[in-house]
Order: structure tokens, then C-alpha cells, then sequence
């Protein structure tokens, strides 16, 4: 891939204080057959070792998941784009999330109908609330989810920090693709024994 023009991809650094999301790492992005099955679990791996460094730091951790309403009403237009969101209608196997990342009972759990888990929710306003000024990103799809919350988290003044193994997308093409843009315009994206190093700082 191209290298980054120059005048893109600064880095933003850390802030004062952070928090973790790990973005729908449900089962219907990782049981055998589902409609948004991806190619791969590495991202949920690795997910899982960075959420066990945030929690050992005391790092702030908030997980997301898809849920609808009857007959997906809140879907809205989305849905006719994605007629297979329907599999998200009420709780279900398909938006619980895997056992790898289970959040703890002190662990926010954000419900979002769209992209990004600002949208339509209180992610902002609890992280501002809690002096998080760092959005450390992982899930999925790169493309899609993580690509929307980087872009929403940056809009709205926190530092995104995309760790490039702990996300992942059905195809390599827009994994790289939107790993690239993100990096250039709007997040730091860093490996996962970057994010692991930093937790171990806070210590």
C-alpha cells in the first residue's frame, strides 16, 4: 500500500485517561455459517488479550452489541440495505456476545441499532463523564462498525486509538483499505502490544 501523503496521518498520542470498547464481537460474526460470519477469529484473540490488559490496568471498558426491536422498526432504512439485519431482531444467540470478551457485571454493555456506537446512544456523554478523553478501539467489521465509531469518536474531541489486530472484516481488501484512511485522517491505529504496553504502564 501506498505510503500516507504527507500533510495526513499525525499521530494524536494519549490523552489523561482511556477506555476500551470492543465493538459487536458477537456470535453472529464468528458461529460456523452465519450470514456475517468472518474469514477469521484472530481479531477476537486478540481482542480478548487486550481486554485482559485493560482490565488489569483498571482501564474503563465498554462493550457494544446489536439489538432490534420488533420487526427491526429501528432499523430504519438500514434494514433495506441489509435485509439480514433481521437476525439481530431481540436478544439472541446471534447479537450475544462470545465468551472470549463476556463483559463483567461492572462493564457498560452499549445497545445500538446503526455503525457507530455513538449514534442514537450515551457513549459520549458516560465517557465525558468519566474524564475519558482516549477511545481505545477493537471489534468489528473494520469497515463498517470500527471505521464509523473512529470517524464519530474523533467528531466528538476523544483520541481514537484503532488496534489494527483486534479488529476485523470479511475481507482483507476493506480491512486494509479502512485501516489505511482511518490511520491518515482521523485515528491512530497501533498494534495490540502497543495497547498492551500502555495498559501495563498505567500500573
Amino acid at each position: 500500500m501506498e505510503a500516507i501523503a504527507t500533510g495526513f496521518g499525525g499521530s494524536l498520542g494519549y490523552g489523561r485517561r482511556a477506555a476500551l470498547i470492543l465493538i459487536d464481537l458477537m456470535h453472529g460474526y464468528f458461529d460456523e455459517g452465519s450470514t456475517f460470519q468472518l474469514p477469521s477469529s484472530d481479531c477476537l484473540a486478540s481482542a480478548s488479550r487486550v481486554l485482559e490488559a485493560a482490565r488489569a490496568s483498571d482501564t474503563m471498558v465498554v462493550h457494544t452489541k446489536v439489538v432490534l426491536g420488533p420487526d427491526a422498526i429501528d432499523a430504519g432504512v438500514f434494514l433495506k440495505k441489509i435485509p439480514a439485519l433481521r437476525a439481530y431482531i431481540g436478544e439472541n444467540r446471534t447479537n450475544e456476545l462470545m465468551p472470549e470478551v463476556a463483559p463483567l457485571a461492572s462493564e457498560l454493555v452499549v445497545v445500538k441499532q446503526y455503525a457507530s456506537a455513538f449514534l442514537g446512544t450515551s457513549l459520549a456523554s458516560t465517557l465525558q463523564a468519566s474524564g475519558v478523553d482516549t477511545l481505545i478501539i477493537t471489534g468489528v467489521s473494520t469497515s463498517g462498525c470500527v471505521r464509523a465509531t473512529g470517524v464519530d469518536a474523533v467528531q466528538h474531541g476523544f483520541i481514537p486509538k484503532v488496534v489494527r489486530d483486534a479488529v476485523g472484516d470479511r475481507d482483507s481488501g476493506p480491512h486494509e483499505a479502512n485501516l489505511y484512511d482511518l490511520q491518515a485522517k482521523y485515528a491512530d491505529v497501533v498494534s495490540e502490544r502497543e495497547i498492551i504496553d500502555y495498559f501495563a504502564s498505567l500500573n
